[in-house]
């Protein structure tokens, strides 16, 4: 069940990377052991707007700078937590996750499991994901299902500024090591491309959101389109350009990937019989290929028709603008796999 509680006239509209400065300050201040590390997120402010301010206002005790290291300072993190303090670690591009995966996987994910309960890691690790803006192979993946995969953490990754803040200050109260992977397009930034879904209402007052429900973000009774944070996006629009053509569809933002909320989606494909699963991760081993998986054993009686899925093929994305933009599935991809499913 959400949790948001304040009032109507305490919402204002904010971008993603001001709702995640918003939730951090008001965080930072109603818990002393909060702590934000990371490249950047001091003076700087966070290359995707996510600290802005904050060094200013709680100094270089609170909001520390780190070296080039991330094996470094994630596991000063980690250490951190198990010490008592709850460390909000940025990890700027999720494409350096490979650096440090002995500290992410061997160590924050399994240390709770190790010492039988004994040690709590409330760490929240920040990490920025997507491409559409030629960066390359390098600084423009998601890989949401390389984090969705290992047990012992919870990896969450929203869309909506209201969404964006509640969850992280959800995150930030978790005992548990939960990853938080923002869209760097969703953030708002003035030298990235501005999106319209980038901006939405957010409450003032601190607010928590579930880290394990999908949200239906459009009621449909014809196909359910399941997205995540950009795909989330694209679903909408491809949704509204149905509807044009008599087509009704259901659009769910998946929201939390570990765990997924296997309720919400069969409960949508039971009404509208038809789901088609895009995303901006690579195709195989991914999250369409879980859903698909959950929906084929839990839900196959539901279905009219085969299960569609949309992703990024196992190719390293490309810098070439028109490459990059052939590689990851937009909104026209979603209208024709729906308007052939629906001929079926």
């Amino acid at each position: 069940m959400e949790t948001i509680k304040a009032k109507k006239d305490k919402i204002r509209k904010l971008t993603g990377s001001k709702a995640m400065v918003q939730a951090l300050e008001q965080e930072l201040v109603r818990d002393k052991n909060i702590i934000v590390m990371g490249e950047d997120v001091g003076k700087y402010g966070g290359i995707f707007g996510s600290t802005t301010g904050l060094y200013d206002k709680f100094g270089p005790e609170r909001i520390m700078d780190t070296p080039i290291s991330e094996t470094g300072f994630i596991g000063a993190a980690i250490g951190a937590a198990a010490a008592g303090l709850r460390p909000v670690v940025e990890l700027m591009f999720v494409d350096f996750h490979g650096v440090v995966m002995d500290q992410i996987y061997n160590h924050m994910a399994k240390i709770h499991y190790m010492s039988g309960g004994n040690v709590k890691l409330p760490i929240v690790l920040l990490t920025g994901v997507g491409g559409g803006y030629s960066d390359a192979a390098q600084h423009s993946q998601t890989l949401y299902a390389s984090f969705g995969h290992l047990p012992g953490m919870k990896v969450v990754a929203p869309t909506f500024p209201e969404d964006i803040k509640g969850m992280l200050i959800a995150a930030i109260r978790d005992d548990n090591p939960v990853v938080f992977m923002f869209h760097k397009t969703l953030q708002g930034l003035g030298w990235m491309d501005q999106l319209q879904a980038s901006l939405g209402p957010v409450p003032e007052d601190a607010y928590t959101i579930p880290l394990n429900k999908a949200k239906v973000v459009r009621e449909g009774k014809d196909v359910t389109i399941v997205g995540v944070q950009m795909m989330t996006i694209e679903a909408l629009n491809a949704a509204g350009k149905l509807a044009e053509r008599g087509i009704d569809a259901e659009v769910i933002d998946l929201r939390s990937i570990k765990p997924i909320d296997k309720e919400t989606l069969l409960k949508s494909v039971a009404k509208t019989n038809r789901l088609v699963v895009v995303d901006e991760d690579y195709l195989s081993y991914g999250i369409t290929a879980e859903i698909s998986a959950i929906m084929a054993s839990e839900g196959f009686h539901h279905l009219k028709s085969p299960i569609v899925r949309l992703a990024i093929p196992d190719v390293p994305i490309p810098y070439s603008r028109v490459l990059e933009k052939y590689v990851i599935p937009d909104a026209q991809d979603i209208i024709n796999a729906v308007e052939n499913m629906i001929t079926v």
